[in-house]
């Protein structure tokens, strides 16, 4: 078979896209590859050990610890480990200004800020924590570029309504736009078109703990008023999953501190939030428990504590600084948040999403949609301390549609179109 009838026959071989990196993006990995490695030695150890311990054979000081000759080992794997990431740093840092000049050549594509995303969703309190440059810094964005408070660019589109949309879990800015078929979804530029608002986005770690993030964003809006081109009047913010915690406690810590934009906030929409919990970091809190049962087990109790503090917020719907410390996050307890109600002075909304075509206590308990269960997206709770009040009108569920199809919905953006139009008259 000659060489052209070879090619003919053999299937056409289709290349995955490359993700671009920026030098940045090299000395980040390179340094979660060096935690990494030192934390399978960390785990190796704690193995070890349960299996000496066993035999009876005592270990070191702390627990997980060997002792002797195979406590060196373990140490000299460490040490090695952290020369040569450091080795590694330092060449990729000397390596960065030759590379800063070429990456005008790589933007960033919306396929690296969804890695990067995910990736802080993960774990960005460890990324934030070693100053990892991939860790994500907050920014309030506008057509896709941070708002720069320093040096502020033009915004040709400037007005006196704001609109503010903040992603979930593992998300960013970009996912706002989305399809559903084969039309172009995006709930921020319809209601910007049909209500004279001006849209901007925000991006965060959403790894972070959410009141964090809370105080961070109570000072990005407070920026705001400081350098908009114009008076703002009238604040909106349309929130999906996680970013519908992140509001109610940025708006409790503005308050708190006496901020003036919580004056301008005039409606909140939230989008499937988890305001009581979601059963899915539960389960992963059980993990812990199960795991840590056993000598044997014990060790890999580390893998699943890697998931960072964002997510086991998610947990009970933590939104205050007190929610969270001194608590041993990852230790089993009851839900013991303060309560928190809705923003006073501000028209709240809920809409909640179920995967099944009707409402059933099946339904509502179990499925909701496929994330959050509907009574958490409604804020609805069996002691009443923690009930949200959100009025019957300013509810609305949307039936076969899941967590993510929140953002692709046209009947979702049909029915926040329908509570924020001005009344007639």
């Amino acid at each position: 078979m000659t060489r052209t009838k070879a090619n003919a026959v053999m299937p056409q071989m289709t290349r995955k896209p490359r993700i671009p990196l920026r030098a940045s993006d090299l000395r980040g990995v390179a340094q979660l590859a060096t935690q990494a490695t030192t934390a399978v030695a960390n785990i190796a150890e704690g193995v070890h050990q349960s299996v000496w311990g066993s035999m009876g054979v005592p270990g070191g000081k702390q627990a997980g610890q060997t002792r002797g000759l195979t406590r060196f080992v373990y140490q000299a794997v460490r040490g090695i480990t952290q020369l040569v990431g450091d080795g590694a740093q330092a060449v990729l840092g000397k390596l960065a200004p030759l590379l800063a000049s070429a990456q005008h050549e790589v933007p960033g594509s919306p396929q690296r800020e969804a890695v990067l995303a995910a990736l802080n969703g993960v774990m960005g309190d460890r990324l934030h924590q070693s100053a990892n440059p991939l860790a994500t810094p907050m920014s309030l964005r506008y057509r896709g570029a941070a708002l720069d408070w320093q040096a502020l660019a033009p915004v040709p589109e400037a007005g006196a309504k704001v609109l503010l949309l903040i992603h979930g879990l593992c998300m960013n800015d970009l996912q706002w736009q989305t399809q559903h078929g084969t039309q172009a979804v995006n709930h921020g530029t319809v209601l910007a078109r049909e209500l004279g608002y001006t849209p901007l986005y925000l991006r965060y770690n959403s790894g972070l703990h959410v009141s964090e993030n809370g105080h961070e964003l109570a000072a990005q809006l407070e920026q705001l008023l400081d350098h908009w081109p114009c008076a703002i009047a009238d604040i909106t913010v349309l929130a999906h999953s996680m970013g519908g915690l992140l509001i109610r406690s940025a708006v409790h810590a503005a308050r708190q501190a006496g901020l003036r934009w919580p004056e301008r906030l005039k409606v909140i929409v939230f989008l499937g939030t988890p305001h009581h919990g979601a059963p899915l970091e539960r389960a992963g809190n059980w993990v812990d428990v199960i795991l840590g049962s056993t000598p044997y087990t014990r060790p890999f109790a580390r893998l699943a504590q890697l998931r960072s503090a964002g997510i086991t917020d998610l947990r009970y719907g933590h939104v205050l600084d007190s929610d969270w410390q001194g608590h041993e996050r990852f230790r089993r307890k009851p839900d013991s948040r303060a309560p928190l109600p809705l923003p006073e002075g501000v028209a709240c909304y809920a809409v909640a999403a179920t995967t099944a075509a009707k409402r059933s206590l099946l339904a509502d308990r179990l499925l909701g949609d496929g994330l959050v269960p509907l009574h958490s997206a409604l804020g609805q709770h069996d002691d009443d301390r923690h009930t949200l009040a959100f009025p019957k009108p300013a509810q609305w569920i949307a039936y076969r549609t899941s967590h993510m199809a929140l953002l692709s919905s046209p009947a979702v953006t049909g029915q926040i179109l329908h509570w924020l139009k001005p009344m007639p008259g």
